[in-house]
């Protein structure tokens, strides 16, 4: 799993970086509103792939929180493909998703909430 997520996590930051330098060339394409929700999307599809790179980390050294580092993992993808996954299609199709990016939200937050019972679990450093 661990090789999954580290791959998926630096295609989505990857991505991120490529979306935001093509979407800022084209600025003048978007109004405002679409401008911060590009930027909103962009960076938060870039945190969360590198969340997903530290989770895959995490896995390759720690066998004791393996079942909630998964599931962090799992989550931040959820998170990533509804939050900015939602702001990305609003802004280029026009059609509103709205309701699809607090749910994004929340799978990030319960990917964080499983990294920090995760680093509670983890075993006392010797």
């Amino acid at each position: 799993m661990h090789r999954f997520f580290f791959t998926t996590g630096a295609l989505l930051a990857g991505l991120a970086v490529a979306m935001g330098a093509a979407t800022g060339h084209e600025s003048s394409t978007f109004n405002e509103l679409a401008r911060v929700w590009l930027e909103k999307a962009v960076r938060y599809q870039f945190l969360h792939g590198l969340a997903l790179i530290a989770t895959a980390i995490a896995l390759g050294v720690w066998q004791e929180p393996r079942r909630l580092l998964t599931a962090a993992g799992w989550c931040f993808i959820a998170g990533t493909l509804l939050f900015p996954g939602s702001l990305y299609f609003m802004v280029f199709t026009g059609i509103s998703a709205g309701y699809l990016t607090p749910l994004g939200g929340t799978f990030f937050l319960a990917g964080w909430l499983a990294m920090v019972l995760a680093g509670l679990k983890l075993p006392p450093h010797r």
